[in-house]
């Protein structure tokens, strides 16, 4: 013990040694951001890098030159960070937040004109009536036309589902995301319980078709297969399957819907709770076209577009952890006019909007080549 004792005390030396030279660093760092200020010169210094890293990870040698570089990589992210804090520029995105932040109202409305889409009874409605008070609610037959009515004003805010905890993202929204202009108000966890809805007196070994919304029909995976040879069929939405069922002269098809549906359709409840998991909830979110922020709000979105090259994902990931902040979700979708290349949407903690929040957005402004800022919101579970 006395041994590894002396061996830490070493270490614990040459750590002190290794702040001291890395707050002199700092200090230099501190002065070349004065410098490219006012010579109007990026932060970043992409070759410079490069040039340093092969240095470094040649003294190291070769048994140490990966960890020596992959250090480096890190005070020099640091470095960035801390050039672009001491700048005092703030980024368009910065000013966009504070400006939503001053004006918005104390309380979130409780009476509005909302879009959903599909028929009453779906989901989107329930999560509607549970976000505000007394909405009034146009409905719409896809998701596009959701976003439609936010963005022309028709609208004031819109209602979507964005993923399940069984089935996933709705990868439909998040490709809609990228092509309309929007920002998230508010978010809601709901309970979706699935059920087996059919026409008054139908038994179950009448059936020979399901219809529901693709969503529901993944949800309910297992059950529908204990049922055997039936046909299977999607359509727009869980509410206008059951809607179908009860407005079809056959009675051998059946909807995967809610109960609410049933009682509003005239169907019978055949099988209740159809769902794979019995912790099946569906996350909503509730969009407006310009943005405002709420007192209160303890989550933010963001969608990124990563520069091309080694190392891009982990820097971003790097910038969480270094201001203790908690990633909660990660989704990337295909860029269509580029091969291979993504786009990134991410949500994260953020009990309040902080200086450690704006120097995040600055940073992954600066360093991506794209950074949008989807909205600061609070979600209701």
């Amino acid at each position: 013990m006395e041994e590894l004792k002396d061996l830490r005390e070493k270490i614990d030396a040459i750590d002190q040694q290794m702040v001291d030279l890395f707050k002199q660093r700092m200090e230099v760092s501190k002065e070349v951001a004065a410098y490219k200020q006012a010579n109007g010169l990026p932060t970043q210094d992409v070759g410079r890098e490069r040039s340093l890293l092969a240095k470094v990870g040649e003294r190291a040698g070769d048994e140490l030159a990966d960890y020596t570089q992959s250090v480096y990589r890190t005070i020099l992210a640091a470095g960035r960070s801390y050039q672009n804090a001491c700048s005092g520029v703030t980024s368009k995105v910065y000013e966009t937040i504070r400006k939503a932040l001053d004006t918005t109202p104390d309380l979130f409305p409780q009476r509005a004109t909302v879009a959903c889409q599909g028929v009453e009874g779906a989901y989107s409605q329930i999560a509607c009536d549970s976000i505000f008070k007394a909405p009034t609610i146009l409905y719409f037959n896809t998701f596009e036309h959701v976003f439609k009515a936010v963005e022309s004003g028709m609208c004031q805010y819109g209602v979507l589902p964005i993923e399940n905890s069984t089935a996933g993202s709705v990868l439909k929204v998040y490709e809609l995301m990228v092509k309309h202009k929007f920002s998230i108000v508010r978010a809601l966890r709901l309970k979706i319980d699935h059920n087996l809805l059919v026409k008054k007196g139908v038994k179950l070994a009448e059936i020979s078709e399901v219809i529901s919304h693709e969503q529901a029909i993944g949800q309910c995976g297992a059950f529908l297969q204990s049922m055997g040879e039936v046909k299977i069929t999607a359509c727009a939405n869980t509410a206008m399957a059951a809607k179908m069922v009860a407005e079809s002269e056959r009675r051998d098809i059946a909807a995967l819907s809610s109960a609410v549906c049933a009682e509003k359709y005239g169907l019978d409840v055949l099988r209740q709770s159809v769902q794979d998991q019995e912790n099946n909830y569906t996350r909503f979110i509730c969009i407006s076209k310009e943005l405002e922020i709420y007192p209160r709000a303890d989550k933010m979105s963001v969608m990124l577009i990563l520069k091309h090259r080694p190392g891009a994902l982990y820097e971003v990931l790097a910038k969480f952890a270094e201001f203790n902040i908690n990633l909660t979700k990660i989704e990337s979708r295909p860029i269509a006019e580029r091969e291979f290349e993504f786009r990134f949407f991410l949500d994260l903690d953020c009990p309040e909007y902080s200086d450690k929040v704006a120097q995040l957005l600055n940073d992954l402004q600066k360093q991506n080549e794209v950074c949008s800022f989807l909205g600061l919101y609070t979600e209701v579970k």
